[in-house]
């Protein structure tokens, strides 16, 4: 079993708590840093937080508002929360990392990246939103309900315990933020490698939506997990975190040396 420790630490104002489990003595590889979609915490990436302490130092995040953290009361842009993770990369003397976020966490990854690029030296978005040719709450719940039906038990029953804890009013003052976040904006500002990933049968994040966002990044790749709906990472972790290798094992060496995922360019 893997070793995990949790920490709650408290940064502008605002309660997070992080869980930290070593990797192998001596790796040289970066940390990763897990950060959970709208409505989830840590729960949810605890199989992949296992596969990926295999190689580094990993971490898992509960963002203000998720998990059991108390609501920070005023509403959070995602740039907010980018500010706050950046302050907890810095406490915790974790850089440089790869940041790995999922849904609404892939936002939060990129603007992490942004905002602070000396902090960050790769990112993997699974699953990320918000298409922007179905923009609307409506088309994401529409989305998400088709995605519920594809899901493991165990996956539906960790969303929906997590979406309980966190409440239906901080869910819906969250919703704002991530519906108006442009992810394909700011993906052209990251300089450090980008993985988009999905899961071939995730309706929420399109096989269309998740290659154009690899091609806007200036170093983007683009891999699919067969057979996994949204949370590929629940389903298929051992897949999720081996992909996460070959990108990475890929920009150590050249990209396209070793198998792994496609690299993308814009106006190929």
């Amino acid at each position: 079993m893997v070793s995990r420790t949790v920490s709650t630490v408290r940064l502008r104002g605002h309660t997070l708590r992080i869980h930290s489990s070593p990797g192998p003595a001596g790796s040289a590889e970066p940390p990763f840093v897990l950060i959970h979609g709208i409505g989830m915490s840590h729960r949810y990436l605890d199989r992949l937080h296992a596969e990926l302490t295999a190689s580094a130092d990993t971490y898992a995040v509960d963002l203000p508002g998720f998990g059991p953290n108390p609501s920070p009361g005023p509403t959070l842009s995602v740039e907010d929360y980018a500010a706050v993770l950046s302050d907890l990369l810095a406490e915790a003397g974790v850089a440089p990392c790869i940041l790995v976020g999922h849904s609404m966490g892939a936002q939060i990854a990129a603007a992490t990246a942004v905002r602070d690029p000396q902090r960050v030296s790769g990112v993997v978005l699974i699953g990320p939103v918000v298409d922007r040719r179905r923009r609307s709450v409506w088309r994401q719940a529409a989305a998400l309900g088709h995605d519920s039906l594809r899901e493991l038990p165990s996956a539906n029953f960790i969303v929906i315990t997590d979406y309980l804890r966190t409440g239906l009013r901080w869910y819906l003052k969250t919703v704002r933020p991530m519906m108006e976040y442009r992810l394909e904006t700011a993906l052209r500002a990251v300089e450090c490698p980008v993985l988009v990933m999905r899961g071939s049968r995730d309706p929420v994040a399109r096989e269309p939506w998740c290659r154009e966002l690899a091609e806007a990044a200036p170093n983007g790749s683009f891999t699919e997990i067969p057979g996994q709906p949204h949370v590929a990472q629940q389903g298929a972790p051992e897949a999720v975190a081996d992909a996460i290798r070959a990108f990475l094992a890929g920009h150590r060496s050249g990209v396209g040396d070793s198998p792994g995922p496609e690299p993308v360019h814009p106006n190929s």
